[in-house]
């Protein structure tokens, strides 16, 4: 379907010339706890309902009509609206940073750094929202420590994911795409609308099955392909003015068929390609599966004019992966399969959150609660080695297992000592209790690594405590400064050859940060822009990296590291026939000091000073552009959307080689193109990702000698460029 590249090329400039970028953020949003009105963005980042640029955090929100325009899955693809944000795709488990700052995926059994919350339900865990974007409102990213009022395991920044709601009056709605470069369909629908008086219901599906983009020459196909199977009920209740009860049930079934990983020299760049070779042995079918059940009940009371709000959630998946690496030398000819592994987890969590809003408009605003979860988690990875320059077969499975039970107390007060002056004090204490054990065992052939055992339990408190001033010089005009802290609790290692008691337990890492900014309302509403500096420092920074010598992976806490940078964000809309609105960050990061880290590509001995290295996996600059423009034919109308994202250079391997760990910056160009009348009862698009065609990696780490006999660089290759048409029709 190659011919309908230039096609959308050409609707490049057609968007171009009918003025082309992203409708504004967030306008659509749940009927239930926001609404859009005029130029504002209703968020609930603080709990409450407000306009963003009344909010003083640096913060950016996607709609969930950005998101279903170009079909967003997970969090990579959304990666590219907002600016200092990147996801790092493995095989294994993927990894969300804000501000250089995340939990590396290497151990499994990380809390996140930065935590995702579904409906307000907390998950820590990148597999409890394996395919969060389905049927959404909007996604609030929140950039610095939100220890205070989110709170648990929030140093680097938090997203809110909300989904849509139950409307009060019936529609539905059927669309579906199909991919011409990965040849499948994506499928989704959903009917909404009241019961009765009191009862509204949802229902939503979504359904995927496409092929992949690199061709396995040992299989004949093309890996990965994608199969996805979603589908959410949501119920409100509003039995009175003074009580209301929403309930969500969404179950998932994914299945990711082959991997990612392809070979590439260590002694040049990144040459990335869409070919490998595969066999699929001893451990059964490459590839990634997930079965997941997440639920959430919420509850508004009235109490005089406080409200109270009970929020209990709960949360399952049950999945595995399974990963193959490339056969192919970077010459071409194909070597032994020399190792594979396979990670099957098991996870459960019960939380309840209750919490108390007072009025607003008074001279004390205040949010008071409490939080509880408990949770199982298991994680029992096969690490098979197949090493015949030493005539060495070895397979092996690991255990590892954590109880875990958290427990907060928070609260927020915002006081007005003078007109146009706000501070915001926010204070939370967690507690946190976990037990771990870990132990291994030779499943077949000889002993390859020691197998030991390692048990220990951890008891914490940790206290984040934040202070917010904020000065409306204008009724458009908002400046403010914030000092925060945030904490992740301390944890195990939980897939390392070799644990004992000694190395199994890893500290909590704690971060602070300074912070300023200003958000203008410009142009009688049809213009914003915002601007905040940052000043982030983490200790004990939690970090786990592959040291291809000795191939295992090394946890462990850095000593600390400091990141400082400016983002900004500008959006103008004259008109519903056009707006453009763009956004950009820079950073520098830095280890302050880490002494006895793992040693780099390039140096020598097992330990290293990093001390004033930058970190991997973040770039100095990022940022992106978007375009929406409108054209009204007769009763039909024709809009066009075009969105630039990109950003500079970055190590993408734990090692930070210069050659085949490193990303060269690069920028990717997504463009809709659609048809409709103008009651939107039906539309036809045309959708292309990654115009430009960047053939870009994820992350890379290098395959060394004796694990294969020959040498190699294994890059994660992210989707090339792809086509797809959208037909769908509302009711």
């Amino acid at each position: 379907m190659k011919f309908l590249h230039p096609i959308l090329l050409s609707g490049v400039a057609l968007a171009a010339m009918t003025a082309g970028a992203a409708p504004a953020m967030a306008q659509a949003a749940d009927a239930a706890d926001t609404a859009a009105t005029g130029s504002e963005i209703i968020v609930t980042a603080q709990k409450r309902a407000q306009n963003l640029q009344d909010v003083p955090i640096s913060m950016e929100v996607v709609s969930g009509e950005r998101i279903a325009d170009f079909a967003a899955v997970d969090f990579k693809a959304v990666q590219n609206y907002v600016p200092n944000v990147f996801v790092q795709q493995t095989n294994g488990n993927d990894t969300i940073y804000i501000r250089g700052f995340g939990s590396p995926p290497q151990n499994f059994s990380f809390d996140q750094a930065v935590s995702v919350y579904m409906d307000g339900v907390y998950a820590g865990k990148m597999r409890q929202a394996l395919n969060p974007f389905f049927d959404v409102a909007r996604v609030e990213v929140m950039r610095g420590p939100q220890g205070a009022l989110y709170g648990k395991n929030t140093p680097a920044g938090a997203v809110s994911v909300v989904s849509a709601g139950p409307t009060s009056s019936f529609e539905g709605g059927v669309t579906g795409t199909y991919n011409f470069d990965l040849e499948g369909y994506d499928l989704t629908g959903y009917v909404s609308g009241p019961v009765s008086d009191t009862l509204s219901l949802r229902v939503a599906t979504r359904l995927q099955n496409q092929e992949g983009y690199i061709k396995n020459l040992a299989t004949g196909r093309d890996d990965p392909r994608n199969k996805l199977q979603l589908f959410r009920v949501s119920a409100l209740w509003e039995p009175s003015d003074s009580f209301d009860m929403s309930a969500k049930l969404e179950i998932s079934n994914y299945d990711r068929i082959g991997g990612l990983g392809v070979s590439s020299p260590v002694n040049t760049r990144q040459r990335p390609k869409l070919e490998r070779y595969t066999e699929e042995y001893p451990l059964g079918r490459e590839g990634y599966s997930n079965r997941s059940v997440l639920g959430s009940v919420i509850a508004n009371l009235k109490v005089g004019d406080h409200t109270l709000t009970s929020i209990t959630g709960y949360s399952w998946f049950n999945g595995d992966v399974t990963n193959y690496f490339d056969q192919q030398t970077p010459a071409g000819p194909v070597v032994e399969n020399s190792v594979a592994n396979k990670y099957p987890e098991n996870f459960h969590q019960f939380s309840q959150e209750l919490r108390l809003l007072s009025p607003t408009g008074g001279a004390l605003e205040y949010v008071v609660g409490a939080y509880y979860d408990t949770a199982r988690y298991n994680v029992d990875p096969f690490l098979y080695y197949d090493l015949r320059a030493y005539n060495l077969v070895s397979l092996n499975q690991l255990y590892f297992h954590q109880k875990s039970r958290t427990l907060s107390v928070f609260g927020q007060a915002t006081v007005r000592p003078v007109e146009g002056v706000r501070i915001i004090g926010s204070l939370r204490y967690t507690n946190t209790h976990k037990d771990g054990t870990f132990s291994g065992k030779l499943l077949d052939g000889q002993m390859f690594r020691p197998l030991t055992t390692a048990s220990g339990s951890i008891s914490e408190g940790l206290t984040d405590p934040s202070i917010t001033v904020q000065y409306d010089l204008s009724r458009d005009l908002m400046v403010y400064a914030v000092y925060g802290r945030g904490s992740k609790s301390g944890g195990f290692v939980s897939n390392t050859f070799g644990t004992t008691d000694a190395t199994f337990v890893y500290k909590p890492e704690r971060s602070r940060n300074w912070e300023a900014g200003i958000k203008s309302t410009l142009w009688d509403g049809r213009a914003t822009l915002n601007l905040s500096v940052y000043d982030t420092k983490f200790t004990n920074l939690q970090t786990s990296g592959y040291d291809p010598d000795s191939s295992s992976y090394i946890t462990k806490n850095a000593a600390s590291a400091t990141a400082k940078g400016v983002e900004a964000s500008l959006r103008i809309a004259p008109s519903r026939y056009f707006d453009i609105t763009a956004s950009a960050a820079y950073q520098d990061i830095k280890y302050d000091r880490y002494p006895d880290a793992p040693c780099l590509a390039g140096m020598t001995g097992p330990i290293c000073d990093l001390s004033g290295r930058r970190l991997p996996y973040t770039s100095k600059f990022t940022g992106n552009v978007a375009v929406h423009g409108r054209v009204d034919v007769s009763d039909y109308k024709l809009d066009g959307t075009a969105v630039l994202g990109g950003r500079s250079g970055f190590f993408d391997s734990d090692d930070q080689s210069p050659l085949y760990g490193y990303q060269g910056g690069y920028a990717k160009l997504d463009l809709r193109l659609q048809f409709a009348p103008q009651d939107d009862s039906w539309h036809i698009a045309l959708v292309g990702k990654n115009l430009t065609d960047k053939l870009t990696t994820g992350s890379a780490f290098r395959l060394p000698v004796p694990i294969t006999t020959s040498e190699r660089s294994i890059l994660f290759v992210e989707p090339p460029r792809n086509i797809a048409i959208e037909a769908g029709v509302k009711f």
